[in-house]
């Protein structure tokens, strides 16, 4: 009777398998009669703390906040409830509709010029050209700058810099700041919004760019393609996934402008360029706290919807990659 002979391969892989299986169950912990891999109990330990304070400092404050929403709270004082009063004043409030007209209209406006720039920007700097590095880095410098502080020097240029230069150079429609003007009020924050933008949308469209194997670009050389047809035919399809990325993440961010039109307009002239977030803080502390916290309760459902609507674009852009 011969005794077989074990390929000395099937042991390598055998023993190489046994050895990622004891290291795996290192790592995570003893598997389980049903084959799930068992958490060690100090992960809990570490996620304890963190999940106490989520609780506390934001969960907790938001589920108290939604249930005075459905009462006539004004911040202090007694209270009753109102049901679902709140809501149906929120819907016919002109000033809230008309925040709502404005943070919409300002994040499609910003979401759309913030792209368009930053992905010219980024084809420019992943081209062959010199000093890219350099560049990529001071295109940058804006993400790192608070927005308030990036919104009080462009109030001084947009209030005082450009109306002396228009005043010296004779151009009549320079010489009025637009933060003034209710119809031009909010140019100024598009344009101030989407400077400090465009840095975090460049990175992730040049690390899309850079992803994308030069065989592609070799292959339509060869073609004949021209530098339209290759950006347009090889270039965009390849980057869908980051421009929806870019456009759902921005959407969300702009829904939540504050900072940059505290530090501009406050709001005016008059309530032109007011947010939704703006309309939120001020009810809070104008004495409407009840009212504003269902203002705010629907605007946390529209947010949730959005990024279920992220989630769902993102991950089909994913499957087909």
């Amino acid at each position: 009777m011969t005794t077989p002979i074990t390929p000395v391969s099937a042991t390598a892989g055998s023993l190489v398998v046994e050895a990622e299986r004891g290291q795996g169950d290192h790592i995570v912990g003893a598997h389980t009669r049903s084959g799930k891999p068992k958490v060690d109990p100090v992960y809990y330990l570490f996620l304890l703390p963190t999940l106490i304070l989520f609780t506390l400092f934001i969960t907790l404050p938001a589920l108290l906040g939604i249930f005075y929403s459905f009462t006539n709270f004004i911040g202090f004082g007694d209270w009753q409830l109102v049901g679902l009063t709140n809501y149906i004043a929120v819907f016919s409030d002109p000033a809230i509709l008309s925040s709502y007209g404005f943070t919409f209209g300002f994040a499609l406006v910003t979401v759309i010029l913030v792209n368009v720039i930053a992905f010219l920007l980024a084809v420019a700097l992943t081209s062959r050209i010199r000093l890219k590095a350099p560049l990529r880095a001071i295109f940058v410098i804006p993400m790192v700058i608070s927005g308030i502080v990036i919104a009080f020097v462009f109030k001084y240029l947009f209030s005082n810099s450009l109306p002396a230069l228009g005043s010296a150079t004779g151009i009549g429609w320079l010489q009025e700041s637009i933060l003034a003007n209710e119809n031009l009020a909010w140019l100024a924050i598009v344009i101030v919004s989407a400077w400090q933008s465009i840095p975090g949308a460049l990175l992730i469209y040049i690390a899309g760019l850079l992803s994308i194997p030069g065989e592609v670009y070799e292959a339509a050389d060869i073609d004949g393609a021209s530098a339209w047809v290759r950006l347009r035919s090889v270039t965009l399809p390849l980057v869908a996934g980051y421009v929806v990325i870019n456009v759902i993440l921005g959407f969300k961010n702009y829904l939540n402008v504050y900072d940059i039109i505290v530090g501009l307009t406050d709001g005016g002239p008059g309530t032109a360029t007011r947010s939704i977030a703006m309309t939120i803080f001020t009810g809070f502390t104008g004495g409407d706290y009840a009212y504003q916290m269902a203002n705010a309760t629907l605007f946390f459902i529209i947010a949730v919807l959005i990024s279920i609507l992220q989630l769902r674009l993102t991950r089909g852009k994913a499957a087909l990659s």
